[in-house]
């Protein structure tokens, strides 16, 4: 595995094309090789997305503002492991919300 270096400030936003209208991501490393894909996820206020469930175990950690899934509010601060193929959401983000998220498989 070779070392992957970003400096998030030198990535625009753009446009996260899998996810609904008013996110926007930075993508860090898009999975290709032995690195697992992660990115920098911008919720605008009053976002939502509905539940669904990955073939990857997701790791989150909110950075700033906060986000709410299946009625618990997830704080800056916050980190979160959820296990693949566990439906999760619906998401919503009444005050926006900045998140580091990564997706892995993990081995047992």
């Amino acid at each position: 595995m070779r070392e992957v270096h970003v400096n998030t400030n030198d990535i625009e936003w753009q446009n996260a094309m899998e996810y609904p209208v008013g996110i926007m991501e930075k993508i860090l490393c898009d999975g290709s090789g032995n690195a697992p894909k992660s990115c920098l996820l911008k919720m605008k206020p009053g976002w939502e997305m509905d539940e669904h469930v990955h073939v990857y175990t997701e790791l989150h950690y909110v950075l700033e503002g906060e986000y709410e899934s299946q009625g618990r509010i997830y704080p800056a601060g916050t980190f979160r492991l959820i296990p693949k193929h566990v439906n999760h959401g619906p998401f919503k983000s009444d005050t926006g919300a900045i998140i580091f998220v990564v997706w892995v498989e993990l081995h047992h």
